[in-house]
């Protein structure tokens, strides 16, 4: 298997610094999943209306909240003044991200 290093930048947002990769590259050579797009508003109330609980979540940080197979970690990596580093959890700015967070 190929293994791909992507630069890494550091921003600052409201004094907070946060490592941002850049997957560009990746991102060209992604197939993209198939998945269903978030449901209307009205169509989750109808199926709220018939449940007998109702479970609010929220998922802070949702994306490092979901691993990623060993395999896929070694095109996640990250190279930065102090090394190259592999993510273990889904990172933001990967094509496939969005749907696996909403699964």
């Amino acid at each position: 298997m190929v293994e791909i290093t992507t630069p890494v930048f550091i921003t600052w947002h409201d004094g907070n610094s946060r490592l941002c990769g850049d997957f560009r590259a990746l991102t060209n050579y992604t197939k993209a999943d198939r998945y269903q797009p978030i449901p209307r508003l009205s169509h989750a109330l109808d199926k709220l209306e018939k449940a007998k609980y109702i479970t609010k979540m929220d998922c802070m940080k949702g994306f490092h909240q979901n691993g990623v197979e060993p395999n896929s970690s070694k095109l996640l990596r990250i190279i930065c003044h102090m090394g190259i580093y592999k993510y273990t959890r889904m990172p933001f700015g990967i094509k496939n991200a969005p749907a696996h967070l909403k699964g």
